[in-house]
């Protein structure tokens, strides 16, 4: 399970599914891990599709790129999995994950007909579900003892997060895990979502009030805080909030596009030094922790660093938060990377 691999992979064009294919066998191949089985791929479109790094196209900034997630889909497909499912909370919406790729010009007919079966939703609201999935966080969590998602959550045997690699503003990385984040519904957790229940017309605006600030609870449904009186700071909230994501809900692949990215940030949004960068790497593993910590080395880090330290300067590391929760290892001394060894592969965010 701490077997990471690293490939180089210089643009989204043929190369691209055969690299893929070579990461996957030497992870110990899809067919066992799909082959028969419901898949759900949850992938990162943070922020509005108007949102751009200057003229550089969303896809090559802050989102999963559309190849990515297709050749996925249509390695998995060969692999024999019975059904799949393309999950985002769409920022701030809860019109169909179709239509919001519309509006990016992406055309997701190339993504549902990758595969035999293939669906998609935005998991921002209870979707096609009728009830929202409850994970509860082993041993209690370190600010929510649990999290209400979305049933694609539950409903299938096989959870892949399909990440981008980039740096974050109150995260230090965001990376296969704080992916995640964005898997929790606005419904609920959203700045407008019900007091009492959660409702259809809590859906506009982001997680801030709730998550980040911590200025109110989540709808009373779901899990609430453990500790209300804990620290505000969204920069120590924000990476125990994804390390119980984590925990509560497991995720059996990361991968982690790092083909066209950004540094500076996790988005056109951020304020500093923020530039479009190409650093040709894909990353995955079968553990997020272990996956991401191979590729916070390959952009130049320390998984380990502890706070105030790149890039975990203003935030604590969720890193190694998740592995104080047992999900997985941050300690490169602990993990077996196939491919292109680190040294090789690092491509240095800063400096």
């Amino acid at each position: 399970p701490s077997r990471v691999s690293v490939a180089r992979c210089p643009d989204y064009g043929p190369a691209l599914a055969p690299v893929l294919g070579t990461m996957f066998d030497q992870l110990g191949g899809l067919g066992g891990l799909v082959r028969g089985k419901t898949v759900s791929i949850k992938i990162n479109l943070t922020g509005y599709p108007t949102m751009r790094l200057g003229t550089t196209p969303a896809e090559h900034a802050q989102y999963t790129h559309p190849a990515v997630i297709g050749a996925v889909v249509r390695l998995m497909g060969d692999a024999g999995a019975r059904r799949i499912r393309i999950l985002e909370g769409c920022f701030s919406s809860d019109e169909p994950l179709e239509e919001f790729m519309l509006q990016l010009g992406w055309d997701p007919s190339h993504l549902l007909n990758a595969a035999p079966v293939v669906e998609m939703e935005n998991t921002n609201t209870l979707g096609r579900g009728r009830r929202y999935a409850r994970f509860m966080t082993p041993g209690g969590g370190l600010v929510f003892p649990g999290f209400d998602l979305n049933h694609a959550f539950e409903e299938c045997d096989v959870l892949v997060s399909l990440a981008k690699l980039k740096e974050h503003n109150t995260c230090g990385v965001t990376l296969s895990m704080k992916n995640m984040f964005g898997a929790t519904p606005l419904t609920i957790y959203g700045d407008h979502a019900g007091r009492d229940e959660p409702d259809e017309n809590g859906t506009q605006g982001g997680r801030g009030i709730i998550m980040h600030s911590g200025l109110r609870q989540p709808a009373r449904s779901a899990p609430q805080e453990k500790d209300p009186m804990s620290p505000r700071d969204d920069r120590w909230r924000m990476p125990r909030i994804v390390a119980d994501l984590a925990a509560a809900r497991p995720i059996h692949l990361a991968i982690i596009d790092g083909i066209f990215t950004m540094a500076g940030g996790e988005g056109p949004w951020n304020r500093g030094d923020l530039k479009p960068v190409r650093p040709g790497l894909l990353v995955a593993g079968l553990n997020p922790v272990a996956a991401d910590a191979v590729a916070a080395a390959c952009m130049g880090f320390n998984p380990r660093a502890p706070r105030g330290t790149a890039p975990f300067e203003l935030c604590d590391n969720t890193l190694l938060l998740a592995e104080q929760l047992g999900v997985g290892p941050a300690d490169l001394g602990k993990i077996e990377v196939a491919g292109v060894a680190v040294k090789d592969a690092v491509f240095r965010f800063r400096g």
